[in-house]
């Protein structure tokens, strides 16, 4: 369970449909479609510093497993929340859906479920 690394967007399945499900705004969701981030992620034991980098904007997180934490949304939604440690994944519940991140063959591997609908984010890793 070595999440600590920096990763690069490879590829999303089911986006529009899963945006559109949480309420995000289709200008929103047009923008961010093929837009390539970075996740970097900073693991210290149970804490985590959680970043996403954009081009003149990051989002940084920080939690602790099994702790409740005070987060933030890329939108600027503030939330509070308990990431838990399952099976060598980190779940948490962001309201509206439920959010999985795991590391599988190297890569880092998120994804969201709500109404239904499974959103997945594959992103490779840099370093």
């Amino acid at each position: 369970m070595a999440f600590s690394g920096k990763y690069e967007v490879e590829s999303q399945q089911n986006y529009d449909e899963f945006m559109k499900a949480i309420g995000i705004p289709d200008d929103v969701i047009e923008r961010g479609r093929d837009f390539k981030f970075t996740t970097e992620v900073v693991q210290n034991g149970n804490d985590f510093t959680w970043s996403q980098i954009y081009p003149g904007h990051t989002k940084t997180n920080k939690f602790t497993v099994g702790q409740e934490s005070e987060m933030e949304t890329v939108s600027g939604k503030k939330f509070k929340a308990t990431v838990q440690l399952e099976g060598g994944k980190l779940v948490c519940g962001f309201g509206k859906y439920l959010h999985t991140s795991e590391i599988a063959n190297g890569k880092l591997v998120e994804t969201s479920v709500a109404g239904g609908l499974t959103f997945v984010r594959t992103s490779k890793r840099l370093s």
